[in-house]
């Protein structure tokens, strides 16, 4: 007897979650870009002058100590919003990655908390805020609870030198690049200290292989770095964005092939040190339980993997500024933005709109690597500690400090044949261009081979 079966139907979501979704996932992000947009120009000592003088307040009449703390309040509101940026995208980043990695998979994924399963991210926000919090009788309880905030901290540090656009940066540290890796730092102190005080071989071993992954590609990623600084002759995050060009035969990456050898360097270093797949050893759950989380619950849990993936912004926001052309604005060079400005106290409104272009161009190049590294996480199996090692030390250092001497001796030529960064930087370009086009194109063959489509009916 054959049983009836009922086909199925898909259940439909309903319009108000919907518009809800969309509310927040568009709004959320363009509140906190809004807020980076107008604060980052208004802590500048000129700007906020200008803006109180504005208001009628007589800004050069305050006493100094009233003229330190308008500087204390609206830096302090700029690092309010840029903590919140980083822990928000943190956030999204896991919801879109869950989304992506379904996809590869060929599985749903997070579907039941809002349209889409969007505010998956805060549910689980909430859950682990309440939570027990427990610490294990055996540890050290002074590190144990230091230890995520170590973490934290060093990730939110680096969005003093991080820049959002033009002029849309809290801090342009002429030593940015070497600020960005000295807060980095903490994060491996964090990350040991886990480890340590948990007593715990398991986390031990975890903080252990952290420490070695960390430190051991922070080098061929520090003489990666030396790249574009050399190119440059900047240590500014901003100065380096400003030394390429809007399009992508100006960026560093391009206008010199030793560069995309580095920037090669720099992104599988990257990997390494957040510990991203392949390289997520100290967190191998299949060796280690849970590595230097496992003994670790509720809001210190979720402590680590906010940055861990917030980290994502920052790993993509870097490769970016060094090696992609950071905010530069097609037809819009310095003296666009000069004349934009005027030469009144307060920028005119067309300034105000290459700022947002200058900012929508960053995003949109930053987006993209990120999604380069959820694309890698979830194609690339786990190594070996020892093939991490081997690939650290016997490949990406020589072939970094490799780079590194070619560069020099790539600027002594480029100096006295100076139309030679503009051809290898169309060439490259182009060759870029074909690999892209090919790589689209045996894409679709696969596609049509298997019979899959893109389906978006359950999202």
């Amino acid at each position: 007897m054959t049983v009836p079966t009922t086909p199925y139907a898909p259940k439909r979501t309903p319009r108000s979650l919907v518009l809800l979704t969309l509310a927040v996932g568009a709004g959320l992000p363009a509140a906190l870009f809004g807020a980076v947009l107008v604060l980052s120009p208004l802590t500048k000592p000129a700007m906020l002058g200008a803006v109180v003088d504005a208001l009628g307040g007589h800004f050069d009449a305050w006493s100094r100590t009233e003229q330190l703390l308008a500087y204390g309040v609206g830096a302090a509101l700029l690092g309010f919003m840029l903590l919140n940026f980083g822990a928000i995208i943190s956030g999204m980043t896991v919801w879109w990655e869950m989304r992506v990695s379904s996809r590869m998979q060929s599985r749903i994924g997070y579907n039941r908390v809002g349209a889409g399963g969007f505010f998956q991210w805060v549910a689980d926000a909430v859950k682990l805020l309440l939570k027990e919090d427990l610490i294990p009788a055996e540890a050290d309880g002074l590190l144990f609870r230091a230890a995520p905030y170590f973490v934290l901290t060093g990730f939110a540090l680096t969005f003093v030198a991080l820049p959002f656009g033009e002029s849309l940066i809290a801090a342009d540290l002429n030593v940015g690049i070497f600020y960005m890796i000295a807060v980095t730092a903490l994060v491996v102190v964090g990350i040991l200290l886990a480890g340590w005080s948990s007593n715990s071989k398991w986390a031990l071993f975890g903080g252990m292989r952290s420490a070695a992954q960390v430190i051991s590609y922070e080098i061929p990623a520090g003489v990666a770095i030396m790249i574009p600084v050399l190119m440059a002759g900047t240590l500014s995050m901003q100065g380096i964005i400003r030394a390429q060009g809007p399009w992508p035969w100006q960026w560093f990456v391009f206008t010199n092939p030793f560069a995309l050898l580095a920037f090669v360097i720099f992104f599988i270093s990257q990997l390494a040190e957040g510990n991203r797949t392949p390289f997520d050893l100290p967190e191998a759950e299949s060796e280690l339980v849970a590595g230097y989380l496992s003994e670790y619950s509720s809001f210190r849990f979720a402590l680590y993997f906010l940055v861990e993936f917030g980290n994502l912004w920052v790993m993509a926001a870097v490769a970016v500024t060094l090696f992609l052309g950071g905010w530069q604005v097609p037809f819009a060079g310095k003296e666009v933005f000069d004349a934009a400005r005027g030469a009144g106290p307060l920028p005119g409104a067309a300034w105000w709109g290459l700022q947002v272009a200058s900012m929508a161009v960053f995003v949109v190049k930053t987006l993209v690597v990120l999604n380069l590294i959820v694309w890698v996480r979830w194609t690339l199996p786990r190594i070996r500690i020892d093939q991490m090692m081997t690939l650290c030390w016997k490949y990406l250092v020589p072939f970094a400090f490799a780079s590194f001497v070619a560069t020099l001796l790539w600027i002594i030529v480029a100096a006295r044949v100076p139309q030679l960064s503009s051809i290898t930087g169309i060439a490259l370009t182009v060759l870029f261009a074909v690999g892209v086009a090919f790589f689209l194109k045996q894409t679709k063959a696969n596609i049509s081979a298997v019979g899959d489509r893109v389906d978006l009916s359950h999202w």
